[in-house]
């Protein structure tokens, strides 16, 4: 049976659980690219604030709607006039969350080019392998790495560099202050060895471009020439395994997902009202779809935090700005539980939390809500998807260890080893399909073939639905630990030892065993010094079947993370590699990088 024909899903029954808040089709976007969006956003909300940049010390700066832009506008123009780059070259945007990001990636999309967004902190190794995979021509790096470009001019397509810092388009401050957030960020600027044009001196370039040739209607003319199946992103995947590769978004996938985020919204989200935090990372596609593009297009003031560890360099922003969303991981909301000033004044106009990226631990949900008086809500997508698959919706019934149901617009099969559907409440490979998708991986028709079938995006995901349509992940397969034949999702363990007060942060992988194949090993961050790898196991023993239960704890001081905070299992698995040989642990190969929001 193909997957196309499973009569349980096609029922469509979380349909029913849309209520009168979520359309049951998904609503026509109204813009024909993304530089539309922005542009009739700036317009509507001109005056109001669309960003603020909070460092850790408090220092800030804020941009209007219109004021945003005007400076994309100008970064337009400098890119087709000033650099004379055509239609859909790509332009990578390697910054952290600041007020040069959004300014940088509109005006790569009015300019009618495609954003290749790039972490600040890869290695000239990843960087060489982005720019030269995406073909990218121009890079804006914040300065803070900028010395990491020497001999990439010569090893990729790059032709121009533009050099960002930190607090760029604050208001007009003493250097002395320059200098000493400079100090706070710990680090001497190091010395850029290539030619390059500083950010505001590009923007003051296309300004004049722009008044010699015919003013800021000249930007509307590029980007009204784009089309919904246009490339506006190469996003690449995580890269936790093998080489990365980038999904081809196009202006079509992410307005499709925009609409289906604020459906899922409803009547909690209100126009002109709204003030979302961004601790997580701008580049990330989860942060990039929500936090960016969907709260822009309804107002809404974005509060970015630059760098987000140590935890407490978000207390400034949350005591003084009227947060009413936050966007998040697993291990940012825990880390945030275990600040005193946090718990003792929680944001007061707080609506909800929105978690993706990992799973959600249940006890972080709930001392969340006892903290907060705010659910976290829970959703679940991939880069390939633009990334938001399913939602829980903000009202009615909670359901905890959920990923919620599929937004408007897209289907969703659930198909066992041998590609039948599974039955209700059976596990089985999570497969979505939906304008969200994207149309594949750049210039890698092979590795599309393998994630794309009919339209259907194969996750590598493993999930259960109920009754009532609401789906819930099981885990990566690639992640499955087998226990003397049983299937052991790390999931479950990681929950159950999650619930102990004790403890900060758990991550479990498999290891072999001449018993059993693979036994569990769990690695766990201590809250309190007097847990015993005792105490653990008897809890286990409390909440998990006997080939559930841990054969071994391990402890450690911190465990390995990715940029957003996801706790990288795959990292713990290269170390059980060495310990026990090469030929060790299955699934180390698969593409693990996908899961995203």
């Amino acid at each position: 049976m193909n997957p196309v024909d499973a009569p349980l899903y096609d029922l469509r029954p979380w349909e029913a659980r849309y209520g009168s808040d979520i359309p049951r089709q998904l609503p026509q976007s109204p813009h024909g690219s993304l530089a539309g969006l922005v542009a009739a956003a700036s317009t509507r909300y001109s005056s109001q604030c669309a960003f603020t940049c909070v460092v850790g010390n408090g220092m800030n700066g804020s941009l209007s709607f219109a004021q945003v832009d005007e400076l994309s506008d100008a970064f337009a123009a400098y890119l087709r006039l000033e650099l004379k780059v055509a239609a859909g070259t790509r332009v990578a945007v390697q910054l952290p969350n600041g007020l040069a990001y959004p300014v940088a990636a509109f005006g790569v999309f009015k300019a009618g080019c495609v954003l290749v967004n790039t972490n600040p902190l890869y290695t000239p190794t990843e960087m060489q392998h982005q720019f030269a995979d995406s073909g990218a021509e121009v890079l804006v790096i914040t300065e803070l790495f900028a010395d990491k470009v020497e001999g990439l001019m010569r090893s990729t397509g790059l032709k121009h560099v533009v050099v960002a810092s930190v607090p760029e388009l604050f208001p007009a401050i003493p250097r002395g202050i320059v200098r000493a957030v400079q100090r706070y960020w710990n680090r001497a600027l190091p010395p850029i060895a290539v030619p390059h044009q500083r950010f505001m001196t590009a923007i003051a370039a296309g300004r004049q471009q722009l008044q010699a040739q015919g003013g800021r209607a000249l930007v509307a003319r590029w980007w009204q020439a784009t089309g919904l199946a246009d490339t506006a992103c190469l996003q690449y995947t995580g890269g936790t395994t093998g080489v990365s590769k980038a999904a081809r978004l196009t202006h079509g996938n992410l307005l499709a997902n925009v609409q289906q985020i604020l459906a899922m919204g409803g009547r909690f989200i209100e126009p002109g009202k709204e003030c979302v935090l961004t601790a997580l990372p701008l580049y990330h596609i989860f942060a990039f779809t929500a936090n960016l593009l969907s709260f822009y297009s309804v107002g809404a003031r974005n509060v970015l935090i630059p760098s987000p560890r140590p935890v407490q360099n978000l207390q400034r922003a949350i005591e003084n700005t009227p947060i009413t969303w936050i966007t998040g991981v697993n291990t940012l909301f825990n880390a945030l539980l275990n600040e005193e000033w946090f718990v003792a004044f929680p944001p007061r106009r707080l609506k909800a939390a929105i978690a993706g990226g990992t799973a959600l631990h249940g006890a972080v949900g709930q001392r969340w809500e006892q903290v907060t008086g705010t659910r976290i809500a829970e959703g679940y997508g991939l880069t390939e998807s633009s990334p938001v698959v399913t939602f829980n919706p903000l009202g009615g019934e909670r359901r905890s260890d959920s990923i919620g149901i599929p937004v408007p617009g897209t289907e969703v099969r659930l198909v066992d080893d041998s590609g039948q559907p599974a039955a209700l409440g059976q596990p089985g490979e999570l497969l979505a399909r939906g304008p969200q998708v994207m149309p594949g991986y750049w210039q890698q028709p092979q590795e599309t073939a393998q994630v794309l079938r009919d339209g259907w995006l194969f996750t590598g995901d493993v999930a259960v639905m109920d009754a009532d349509g609401f789906f819930r992940i099981v885990d990566r397969k690639k992640d499955l630990i087998l226990v003397s034949g049983f299937n052991v999702y790390p999931n479950e363990v990681e929950d159950a030892v999650a619930e102990l007060d004790a403890v900060m942060e758990a991550a479990v992988v498999g290891v072999p065993d001449a018993r059993s194949g693979e036994a569990v090993r769990v690695y766990v961050v201590r809250r309190a010094e007097s847990l015993t790898a005792e105490a653990v196991l008897a809890h286990c023993r409390t909440r998990l079947t006997d080939y559930k239960i841990p054969k071994s704890v391990v402890f450690r001081d911190e465990l390995p993370k990715s940029p957003i905070g996801k706790i990288l299992r795959k990292d713990l698995k290269a170390e059980v590699r060495s310990e026990f040989g090469k030929s060790t642990l299955a699934g180390g190969t698969a593409d693990a990088g996908r899961k995203a929001a």
